[in-house]
């Protein structure tokens, strides 16, 4: 029992956005100046959420200078473009018509017409229309603005819920409720359903929820515990944590036959797996050394690889290609907070890179195409949603205001 609870607290612990600045490294480069303009919009309860949204998200692509102010006219335009935006309420939905033009000569550019059918959706109207600049533009791609994030939330003592959301959380959607539920993880790239974590019952079981059914499969359960970590990329294997014998292992599962095989033998903790260098490898955290830390090692053989050389507590590693990141604790404080920053390390060289430099920094996972990162963020209590953008050397930080968060993916 004591492994098992040792095993879940790593779990936990490797797993916040209250800060609503903006956390810049450093990166220059030339960019297109724009300016975002409303085109005598109808007057509806998001309005200004979705202006604010669409200036935010021009931000967080990094491939804009924007004027942080809503324009009322073309004519108040000083930057070289103009975003001219008209939102028109349709029942419960919305319409909207967007153009790029030039302010000085009045030519258009670009021009495109959107509709949703739910006022609350307006947070993906926004994102898809800045994705669609950014294409247009031939800029690299932020498609990931679109996917949706999945989260456990913490309501209250021993009740969290399973929650969807835009990368800003000004969606949110809860799922599933009732009971301790927890670690979600995508199960397909179409994010049309996810597994968790349900505590709810005689013991740990892992769920599949299809989104669009509402249906709820179960999958397995484990008298110590169960967490799936990894889905592999066709949506076949997963990777899960379990601990049926006090004994936290990673087992590859196979969803179509349900049989399972054990990957790790270790005589103590092995955790959090993830598929990496195309499924021919797993990463995952152990505590081999006495601390958590991250190795490596063939999905079919034996032999076991330290990754990582710094820190007395690496956790909660992410994967794309042949790309690991994970969060290690740098203080040790027994009284209070202490700092966890994110490292990004290749399997296929020595170098590091560290993508933060303070607070609490955790359970950071891999976006689309492998340039942007979410991380959790806690501050005095509070949690928030990390996006860092690799390229650009720029994070962002989107706040939860009611529950915390316990873990993401994305």
């Amino acid at each position: 029992m004591v492994k098992f609870l040792i095993a879940f607290f790593l779990i936990i612990s490797s797993l916040s956005a209250y800060d609503s600045t903006i956390e810049i490294v450093k990166k220059i480069q030339k960019k297109q100046s724009i300016s975002v303009v409303d085109n005598k919009s109808d007057s509806f309860s998001n309005k200004n959420r979705l202006f604010r949204l669409i200036i935010g998200d021009l931000k967080v692509t990094t491939n804009f200078n924007v004027n942080n102010s809503i324009q009322s006219n073309i004519a108040s335009v000083s930057e070289n473009l103009a975003l001219i935006c008209t939102f028109k309420q349709d029942g419960m939905g919305i319409n909207s018509i967007v153009s790029l033009i030039n302010p000085k000569t009045s030519k258009k550019f670009y021009s495109k017409t959107y509709n949703i059918s739910q006022n609350s959706r307006y947070p993906f109207l926004a994102h898809n229309i800045v994705v669609d600049l950014n294409n247009y533009f031939h800029l690299p791609k932020v498609d990931w603005m679109k996917k949706y994030l999945i989260f456990s939330k913490y309501t209250t003592s021993g009740n969290s819920d399973i929650v969807v959301a835009d990368y800003t959380l000004s969606f949110q959607k809860t799922i599933v409720s009732g009971g301790l539920n927890i670690f979600p993880k995508w199960a397909n790239k179409s994010q049309s359903s996810f597994y968790y974590t349900s505590y709810s019952g005689a013991e740990p079981t892992l769920y599949r929820v299809d989104l669009h059914s509402g249906s709820k499969t179960r999958i397995a359960s484990s008298s110590g515990m169960i967490v799936c970590s990894d889905v592999s990329s066709d949506g076949n294997k997963l990777l899960l944590t379990m601990a049926p014998n006090d004994q936290a292992d990673i087992y590859l599962f196979d969803v179509n036959s349900g049989s399972k095989r054990r990957l790790t033998t270790y005589n103590g903790i092995d955790v959090g797996g993830n598929f990496v260098d195309g499924g021919a490898r797993i990463v995952f955290v152990s505590n081999r050394l006495g601390y958590p830390n991250i190795y490596s090692k063939p999905l079919y053989g034996s032999k076991v690889s330290q990754m990582v050389y710094h820190g007395k507590n690496n956790s909660s590693c992410s994967t794309y290609g042949k790309y690991i990141v994970y969060s290690s604790r740098e203080t040790n404080n027994p009284s209070g907070d202490n700092t966890f920053n994110i490292y990004l390390i290749s399997t296929q060289t020595d170098s590091i890179r560290k993508l933060t430099n303070s607070g609490k920094n955790m359970y950071p996972r891999f976006g689309a195409y492998g340039e942007t990162i979410s991380y959790i963020k806690y501050i005095g209590g509070r949690s928030a949603i990390g996006i860092l953008r690799l390229n650009a050397n720029r994070s962002f930080l989107f706040p939860l205001n009611v529950g915390k968060i316990q873990s993401i993916d994305w």
